[in-house]
């Protein structure tokens, strides 16, 4: 699986949006393929829960929706190693209360880079789905402007 991830990974070089999601639910061996494609690319993970969670702990919870894009910015700009971008974790993006939209967040770092990301949901009928409908951090989005890697 890891060498199918890696040639997907040189081939997305020429893309304008280079984006590649790690689709699977939790479990399914997501964090393990990106630690894989981290050691052969020596590329640092950005796990998202725990590093952007301890930068916006301190703020105060009014300000954290207005800080997090540029946060997120600051962690990918240390991150990056050989224009490859690891994110995993990604579940915070999804809280309501940071005001964010994961998907384009990712796709717009993805425009100067290639990012690889861990998507905890699954791919149904050719959409991208995050959560159950009802849920309140459901999403539903469509394939354009990233490349799907299936691991659940």
């Amino acid at each position: 699986m890891i060498d199918g991830l890696e040639r997907l990974v040189d081939d997305i070089a020429r893309l304008n949006s280079k984006l590649v999601l790690l689709v699977g639910p939790p479990g399914s061996g997501k964090s393990k393929l990106l630690g894989q494609l981290s050691a052969r690319r020596n590329a640092p993970i950005v796990r998202l829960g725990e590093d952007l969670g301890r930068l916006l702990v301190p703020l105060p919870a009014s300000q954290r929706h207005l800080m997090a894009p540029d946060l997120l910015k600051e962690l990918a700009g240390e991150a990056v190693g050989r224009d490859l971008l690891l994110w995993d974790n990604i579940e915070l993006l999804f809280d309501r209360t940071l005001r964010l939209s994961p998907l384009d967040l990712m796709r717009r770092h993805s425009h100067g880079r290639r990012v690889v990301a861990a998507w905890p949901g699954e791919l149904r009928d050719g959409r991208l789905v995050y959560a159950v409908p009802g849920h309140p951090e459901h999403q539903n989005h469509g394939t354009e402007g990233w490349v799907p890697f299936n691991v659940g």
